[in-house]
């Protein structure tokens, strides 16, 4: 079954286009892991401070393997002093079936 989430942060005022930078880099090296599906980063429309990206990866061996990734860690510490929150607020989401 897939691993799918959403992460949320709140870049901090006068962070922003660091904080685009980061998530840039960062999006296009978990784009290419094996076991991503999907990467799409959002902000607010209307506090475009705020971010949002939805993640799906093929099962979780390829989530723990994103979680292991060497560009992980690196990442979370320069984002951490740029958001508003002490971390990436993380939703696990499950799919609801709508079939008939």
């Amino acid at each position: 079954m897939t691993k799918t989430l959403l992460a949320e942060f709140t870049a901090r005022e006068g962070a922003e286009d660091e904080v685009a930078r980061l998530i840039q880099e960062y999006a296009l090296k978990v784009r290419q892991e094996e076991g991503n599906l999907t990467f799409d980063v959002y902000t607010k429309a209307a506090g475009p401070r705020a971010y949002w990206i939805f993640e799906v990866y093929r099962d979780e061996d390829a989530f723990q393997a994103h979680l292991n990734a060497p560009y992980g860690g690196p990442f979370n510490a320069a984002l951490t002093p740029l958001i508003e929150e002490e971390a990436s607020v993380l939703t696990f989401l499950d799919p609801l079936d709508t079939r008939p």
